[in-house]
């Protein structure tokens, strides 16, 4: 009896197990071979790419251009195929030589060495021209073709701006559960540009070459290569950035040559308040996790930059008295501790010093009169709320061409608004202050324009395969209250005498080809090096041409001890160089 019970109970494990394999191999083989797994992996596909080679010509995915429709990340490179199964066939590769210009016994080298088709473009010696191309299609060689390969950019610039992809199956149908024609390799964006268009980028079809083998690499069908199009006119599509591509490439370079290791720089063009560059450092890496954010559009301690703001509120509440005398002897608290030597200067010559103890005074009067005055200012001049394009584009009610950007703070806890001491660090852009380097930028951008406040624009439009318009995008507002064009011309006139008072912080720039408008700023972040010193994040931050503004920049040198800051000598250049790119233009 023990027996029986023994052979019954190893009869069900038996006959359980066979289910399940039974089952598993059902579901392999019937049930979800076109979906397995939380991937989604397409089973059949599979099994017909391991018997497959091929040459990718577009993944299909949509690509960026600058505002002249310069390729950014990708360009259809001419390239010259040949597949493996040219050494097992005659065929004419003199005739190929002469167009191509390779000797036709490398031609026969080339493929003799290889299982997998050989792509060869400039990059190895090979430069094609169209009617090359044609001339090679012509020849109507199986295993040969001319193509237009889409590959990436020998120099890529600003990788920050444009993002990375990745794959990632299950956060793909977690994004886009109703795509089901995506392959679970499809790529999604992670950061910048790429995660922010990225339903628009998703591919619709491959363009391929491809031919079916045998286990042993031969064809299994004959030399027969199928040529695998996207007949969709409308797809895949391209983003027009804003930016220039020629500066662009300047500003990255100019980075290099100041030894800007951390930090980086906005350019707006102010009449349209777009961004012309944007360059983060470090260089993106994407091993390493620390370089992916884009720094310019992290909050910042902004140091005496925010005096600007002070200064917006002072001249709106009637502070600005031109005849009152500062004590700038003193340090930012009222007290003479040997520090400062400067005497007493007047509320102007205050901003072209950068006098603390003047800007202290004045934000302790301001809160007197109203403990909003600070924050409700700087958002009167575009500065701490989020600046970068946002509104409805299709189905998103709050699409944002910035999705990274984060919003500025001025005061962490409102017990502070009462703290003198707390109000003094405020008011010279310390304690709980911080920006992003985009938003001061446009602060500059809304002072040089009078007050106007506008959203921060880096996409111009969506363009459909075939040049038609997808979507563009307006230039917007921003929301809330404007400082008044009287606040603005006298904010004008405090910038252009940090360059032109004999003892300005920013005086260096009177010798630039553009006359410049600017602020300083020197903020302490709280860390030191090796060697105990005290790290800052050094700014300058402005517009030129003064007299007819047509540019804002910002340059910031974060983590760097002020004797190494290369901040004010990559706004010299960059002012410098976009002088010889005006002049070219005109």
């Amino acid at each position: 009896m023990l027996q029986n019970k023994r052979f019954i109970f190893f009869g069900i494990i038996y006959l359980v197990v066979l289910t399940f394999f039974l089952y598993r191999l059902a579901d392999i083989q019937l049930i979800n071979t076109e979906s397995f797994s939380k991937k989604g992996v397409n089973l059949v596909q599979e099994s017909v790419n391991q018997r497959t080679q091929e040459v990718m010509i577009d993944d299909g995915r949509g690509r960026f251009v600058d505002r002249n429709g310069d390729p950014l990340q990708k360009q259809a490179e001419p390239s010259l195929v040949l597949f493996p199964f040219l050494k097992e066939a005659e065929w004419p590769s003199e005739d190929l030589s002469r167009i191509v210009g390779i000797p036709g016994n490398k031609l026969q080298e080339v493929v003799s060495d290889t299982k997998e088709p050989i792509v060869l473009s400039s990059k190895d010696g090979v430069s094609l021209t169209a009617a090359e191309l044609e001339k090679i299609n012509e020849l109507e060689i199986p295993g040969v073709f001319g193509i237009y390969q889409q590959t990436k950019l020998d120099e890529t610039i600003g990788e920050h701006i444009i993002g990375i992809v990745g794959e990632n199956a299950e956060a793909l149908r977690a994004k886009y559960p109703d795509r089901t024609d995506l392959s679970y390799k499809t790529k999604i964006g992670v950061t910048g540009l790429e995660e922010a268009f990225d339903e628009f980028l998703l591919p619709d079809a491959e363009t391929k070459l491809l031919y079916h083998v045998d286990g042993d690499g031969h064809p299994l069908f004959g030399i027969n290569v199928k040529y695998i199009a996207d007949s969709n006119p409308f797809y895949p599509v391209t983003v027009e950035t804003t930016i220039d591509k020629e500066i662009q490439t300047m500003a990255e370079d100019v980075l290099e040559h100041q030894n800007i290791e951390k930090g980086g720089l906005v350019l707006l063009d102010i009449e349209n308040n777009e961004v012309l560059a944007m360059a983060s450092k470090p260089s993106l890496n994407r091993s390493d996790s620390k370089t992916l954010s884009n720094q310019m559009l992290q909050p910042l301690f902004p140091g005496s930059i925010f005096k600007t703001v002070i200064s917006a509120a002072a001249i709106e509440y009637g502070l600005d008295d031109p005849t009152r005398q500062f004590n700038c002897s003193l340090n930012l608290h009222g007290e003479a501790d040997g520090g400062q030597d400067d005497g007493q200067l007047t509320f102007d010559r205050s901003f072209a010093k950068s006098c603390n103890y003047t800007f202290t005074t004045l934000a302790r009067e301001l809160m007197e009169k109203d403990q909003h005055v600070i924050e409700d200012t700087a958002s009167k001049i575009g500065l701490i709320d989020p600046v970068g394009w946002n509104g409805e584009v299709f189905h998103y009610e709050n699409f944002k061409q910035f999705p990274d950007e984060k919003t500025g703070n001025i005061w962490s806890d409102e017990k502070d608004k009462n703290v003198p001491r707390a109000i003094d660090q405020t008011a010279i852009g310390q304690k709980d202050v911080k920006v992003t380097p985009l938003s001061i930028a446009n602060m500059m951008a809304t002072i040089a324009r009078g007050g106007q406040k506008q959203q921060v624009k880096i996409v111009k439009n969506i363009l459909y395969k075939n040049g038609t318009k997808m979507y563009s995008f307006t230039s917007n507002s921003l929301e809330g209250d404007t400082i008044t064009p009287m606040a603005a011309a006298k904010l004008q006139k405090l910038l252009r005498l940090v360059v032109t008072d004999s003892k300005g912080t920013g005086r260096r720039f009177q010798t630039s080809p553009m006359e410049v408008s600017g602020k300083s700023g020197t903020a302490q972040t709280g860390k030191s090096n090796d060697d105990d010193q005290t790290l800052y994040n050094k700014w300058f931050a402005g517009y030129f041409p003064s007299d007819q503004p047509k540019y804002a920049l910002v340059v910031v040198e974060m983590d760097t001890t002020s004797a190494e800051a290369g901040t004010n000598a990559a706004f010299y250049d960059i002012v410098n160089e976009m002088s010889k790119i005006d002049e070219r233009k005109n």
